[in-house]
């Protein structure tokens, strides 16, 4: 067993725990050390019982005179023990945990920590933190008498079992530290040594993964004060004092944002070597280009033409494009994507647009043909129904369209398209890395261009997209009306109703109704579920009026129908979960209500709201909460005045934390344990620590070694 075994192949307590730690986020013993405190109690202050004052938070060493359970009348058991350490005597009582007469004995030498109080002419403790201290601790104690760890909990995993693991790691282990200029013995591999147990003394025969990383460069550490490693992790969990903590929690949040932007600097480094079969020629095509432009039945916004500008000029360099387009929902980016693919064609190549569900490519579909077939241009719809509806059975490998606009579909049909000049993938973040990487490999190093409507914070940006070039559309198309959004409180929610129904029937709008729960939940009786709503709704509230419901447990064809049969107006209010969220487009749909607004984030509010406004009708949001919280309310009511989605992200990010804004699985970045993206200035610096590094990778072997094994997974770089 080492540092880097799965816990599963530890002792029975382990494999008994294995999936309560899975849920934490630790599936090595290694994982363990970066499972950071959540918070700490201050139980630094050690004094004599006698010392200790009325009401204070201490903790006190002495001996054991008397430990014994007594019951109530109901039979209910009570811990009771008589503690002295010389200077006087205190009662300590517990409740319900009759298991302590068999773990504290008299005699046992203790250390409490908790509040002392007065009874009588009695000093008490109730329920106080404890620990036996035998004669091999030395006096050391980790859950008393210092500032105590509190992490993030699961069911059947406490704090304290927790604190104990990590302090095994910590000290009777003795956890070794490679460094980035570490020499590793010369018969070094790279497989672990299954017979090696940390802390014993380093042979040839030891392997590379045998040991924690140490990221940073010697001369990093020195230019910011950063303690090394291995004190980092002891004064995160076991710190002296707050100033400890301050320490290793900054060096350990540099060490995730260094390595986030040299492995973004490796992706760019490695994607510029990547040669193209041909750039795109731009200058002899401009005025068909201008002509697609000027057809438009509106001016493009500023944002759409600097967007525009920028990705033709990345189309004409013999380096393959790798950009980001990030705008709002209604900012124009198919718009802008749709310039680039007429180029492609223009040059003899093809296009290939891939959205994540079947109804976001046939939106695609029907745009991009009203486009762009005008000017002579072949577009085919390739999806998961197409062989069993004999659309579209024929071999793409000699497909004659100019573009074909798809679903996961394009990456398994059994084809390639070698004379792709472009690749557009819409909601780049809704698919997995590796099928990133398959569309980007069947297309021989094509130029590609990513989309996301998903506001990204901008310090955000330049972390987990620093490989990408991004441009942003950070402007709404002229004569865009703004969704007017209303939080609205409990007591107003029958006569919004009212306001709905009037709506309906005297504008022919149809309606979302959003919920965040498929199912009624046990734990939280308040939040709306869908297929509860759904029924309420239909019996009670709208019953003269249609209404469909989808949710993602449906199967995707079932989607398709529900959302096909809502754009088609067969139903005048729709009932769903944060699944119809990215992309569904719905011109007739002019109002959307939010249950339990607050469980949602602002920057998928502001996503949610973006289902409404397509057309040219005023467009509303109405956020219903329960919650009293005056900070809730407040984070909620900037909806009402903010409609701009990357200014709604930052302040999310200042509110609420980075949290998974990414999945990992999909995205290919792993959640930020420590580090926050709105610490800008610590961002900065592991920037710039970064971009001095990377040129002098050569000198730094360990940290080569591995970016190159991080880069061995199958992670694409748009």
């Amino acid at each position: 067993m080492n540092l880097h075994s799965p816990i599963s192949s530890g002792d029975r307590i382990f494999k008994m725990y294995k999936t309560r730690l899975e849920k934490l986020g630790i599936f090595t013993f290694a994982d363990f050390l970066y499972h950071i405190p959540a918070r700490y109690d201050d139980f630094s202050k050690v004094v004599s019982i006698a010392q200790a004052t009325d009401g204070e938070t201490v903790s006190i060493k002495g001996t054991v005179l008397s430990m014994q359970n007594t019951y109530t009348r109901f039979r209910k058991a009570i811990q009771k023990a008589v503690v002295t350490d010389g200077s006087g005597t205190v009662d300590i009582t517990w409740f319900n945990q009759p298991y302590l007469v068999n773990q504290i004995k008299t005699n046992d030498t203790i250390s409490l920590a908790g509040k002392i109080e007065q009874f009588g002419n009695k000093r008490t403790m109730q329920s106080p933190d404890y620990e036996i201290i035998n004669d091999n601790q030395k006096n050391q104690t980790i859950h008393t008498a210092n500032l105590v760890p509190i992490y993030h909990e699961t069911r059947g995993v406490s704090s304290k079992w927790l604190r104990r693991q990590v302090y095994k790691l910590l000290t009777e282990i003795q956890v070794p530290v490679i460094s980035t200029s570490s020499v590793i013995p010369a018969k070094a591999g790279i497989q672990k040594n299954k017979d090696w147990i940390p802390g014993q003394a380093r042979n040839d025969n030891t392997k590379i993964q045998d040991y924690i990383f140490d990221p940073l460069p010697q001369h990093i550490k020195e230019q910011y004060h950063f303690p090394d490693l291995k004190s980092a992790l002891q004064q995160i969990h076991f710190p002296e004092n707050y100033e400890q903590i301050a320490k290793a929690k900054e060096r350990l949040a540099f060490d995730e944002l260094f390595l986030l932007q040299m492995q973004s600097m490796h992706r760019r480094h490695l994607w510029r070597q990547i040669s193209l079969t041909q750039a795109l020629v731009v200058e002899k095509y401009k005025a068909k280009l201008e002509k697609l432009i000027n057809s438009l039945p509106f001016k493009l916004t500023n944002a759409q033409s600097r967007a525009i500008e920028t990705i033709l000029m990345d189309l004409q360099q013999e380096k393959p494009m790798n950009r980001l387009l990030q705008g709002d929902v209604g900012s124009g980016k198919t718009i802008v994507a749709a310039v680039a693919m007429y180029l492609a064609v223009l040059n003899g190549k093809k296009a290939v647009l891939m959205a994540p569900t079947g109804i976001l490519a046939e939106q695609h579909y029907k745009g991009i043909q009203r486009l762009l077939e005008p000017l002579g241009l072949t577009i085919e719809l390739i999806t998961g129904s197409s062989k069993e509806q004999g659309a579209k059975s024929k071999d793409l490998n000699h497909s004659s369209a100019n573009i074909l606009i798809g679903t996961h579909a394009l990456l398994y049909k059994k084809a390639d398209f070698p004379n792709a000049g472009l690749v557009v993938i819409d909601e780049q973040q809704r698919f997995g890395v590796e099928q990133r990487a398959l569309m980007r490999e069947k297309g021989n190093n094509p130029h590609v261009l990513t989309m996301t409507a998903t506001p990204i914070p901008r310090t955000m940006a330049l972390t987990v997209y620093g490989d990408l070039d991004v441009s942003y559309l950070d402007e709404m198309p002229i004569g865009r009306l703004p969704i007017k959004t209303w939080l609205v409180p409990p007591i107003k929610r029958d006569n919004a109703y009212i306001w709905i129904k009037q709506q309906i029937i005297e504008t022919d709008s149809q309606v979302f109704i959003i919920c965040p729960f498929i199912e009624e939940s046990e734990n939280m009786q308040t939040v709306k579920a869908a297929s509860v709503e759904f029924e309420r709704l239909k019996k009670d509230v709208f019953p003269d009026l249609r209404l469909g419901l989808i949710h993602g447990k449906m199967k995707s064809k079932e989607k398709d129908m529900v959302l096909q049969q809502f754009h088609n107006r067969e139903f005048d209010i729709l009932v769903a979960t944060p699944v119809v969220e990215v992309g569904i487009d719905i011109p007739n749909a002019t109002i959307i209500v939010i249950e339990a607004s607050e469980r949602f984030g602002l920057s998928q509010l502001h996503q949610l709201r973006g289902r409404v406004g397509r057309g040219d009708k005023q467009s509303y949001c109405l956020l219903f909460t329960e919650s009293q919280n005056l900070q809730t309310i407040e984070r909620l009511k900037a909806m009402e005045t903010m409609h701009e989605g990357a200014k709604l992200a930052e302040l999310d990010l200042k509110l609420r934390g980075s949290g998974n804004i990414y999945g990992t699985q999909q995205s290919g970045y792993r959640m930020l344990k420590i580090a926050s993206f709105s610490d800008v200035e610590l961002i900065e610096k592991a920037r710039n620590a970064a971009r001095a590094t990377y040129p002098n990778l050569s000198q730094f072997p360990k940290l080569q070694n591995f970016l190159e094994e991080s880069e061995k997974k199958k992670i694409s770089q748009d």
